[in-house]
């Protein structure tokens, strides 16, 4: 990097910035501020004023978010958010501080040693919280559901009658009564704890289609839900995590990045390598292999499958039926070979990543033309 350049290294928490400040000359000079926006202001003018070059800053990303990267900008200066799992670690180092991670922060930043995420937009983190809640929510019914259930088999009672949670289910659940007035009042705080969760659910839900028929994700949401195991949660929740196709410029450099490729522990003419890495987006691997189990189906096309196809690219169904083809024809031949149905579904989640690229890649390239 050019010596006229300065550098700045910022360890961020909730109430207090570290800071460290390494000059073109080589002077470093180290301080903490709170984390408020008069704060920065003042800090971001002070090291504009005194800098002889070029300003950047960097800090890793966190639960501080990317408020304070807009910030720094908004002020004319350029801010790195870094990705903390690849941050280079020296295993001898056993001390940790907030004013050390900003010092080793600014001098892996000068030595060029640092790999920047890509921030979201306001809009793009907006959308993507959207669904982040719908999660949450997903999971605090999945819970209410089993502190209901767990109740009743204390109690002795389970049912037997069918799959739980079906409308005969809730019928059973709402016939029963307890001769004890105090299990009563706890039955029946479960279920409305429930019944409000399903509403939750159902409101986002609601909010979540209303958001991917909008643009900008409407064409992208065609195109992906050509492919079966692939609705409206799954195709919001791919767009918004990734928020932009064009930053991947392989398939396989995509699949890295959602940790579903093998780790490899290989030293000399051994080469080991064992589970996949879960580096990256959890959230978007989850609905990856949640689709994935859709393709241990032979290939066909459903009702609703057929309606999210409705007027969408000839294109996109094509490799959309290849895909559905060559990953149920994949699926057979690793149960036939007594790989565990684990691994193979992990296996069919990385092979539709591939056909998933090509697909947005495709729709990248359609929209630049028409444009």
């Amino acid at each position: 990097m050019s010596e006229g350049i300065s550098h700045i290294g910022i360890d961020a928490s909730k109430s207090v910035l570290a800071v460290a400040v390494l000059a073109g000359d080589g002077r470093l000079a180290e301080f903490s501020m709170p984390n408020e926006v008069g704060a920065i202001k003042r800090m971001v003018k002070r090291v504009k004023r005194e800098a002889s070059g070029e300003a950047v800053f960097c800090y890793e990303a966190g639960a501080t978010g990317y408020v304070l990267q807009r910030r720094i900008e908004a002020l004319g200066c350029r801010c790195l958010v870094v990705a903390p799992s690849l941050i280079p670690v020296k295993p001898g180092h056993r001390i940790k501080t907030d004013r050390r991670d900003a010092r080793k922060l600014v001098e892996l930043l000068r030595a060029g040693l640092l790999t920047a995420v890509r921030p979201p937009s306001e809009k793009e983190e907006s959308a993507r919280d959207l669904v982040r809640c719908r999660e949450d929510v997903l999971e605090d019914l999945s819970r209410c559901r089993h502190r209901l259930v767990k109740m009743l088999l204390r109690r002795g009672l389970v049912y037997r009658d069918g799959q739980a949670w079906t409308l005969r289910h809730r019928t059973w659940l709402r016939a029963l009564r307890f001769e004890e007035p105090t299990d009563q009042v706890v039955l029946e705080d479960y279920k409305l704890a429930l019944e409000q969760m399903e509403q939750r659910l159902k409101a986002l839900d609601q909010e979540l289609e209303a958001l991917s028929q909008s643009e900008p994700y409407r064409p992208w949401m065609g195109v992906l839900g050509c492919y079966r195991g692939v609705s409206t949660v799954t195709a919001m929740t791919i767009l918004t995590e990734l928020h932009g196709i064009e930053r991947f410029t392989s398939a396989r450099q995509l699949m890295a990045y959602l940790g579903l490729v093998p780790s490899e522990y290989s030293s000399g003419d051994k080469v080991a390598r064992g589970h996949i890495t879960k580096a990256g987006n959890a959230h978007v691997r989850r609905v990856l292999v949640e689709a994935a189990h859709h393709y241990r189906h032979a290939p066909s096309v459903g009702r609703t499958l057929a309606s999210r196809r409705q007027g969408q690219p000839s294109w996109a169904i094509a490799q959309a039926d290849k895909a559905q083809h060559r990953l149920h024809l994949r699926y057979r031949r690793l149960l036939l070979r007594g790989k565990p149905y684990g691994k193979i579904i992990v296996a069919i989640a990385r092979e539709l990543v591939g056909f998933l690229w090509a697909t947005l890649q495709q729709q990248s390239t359609s929209q630049r033309k028409a444009a």
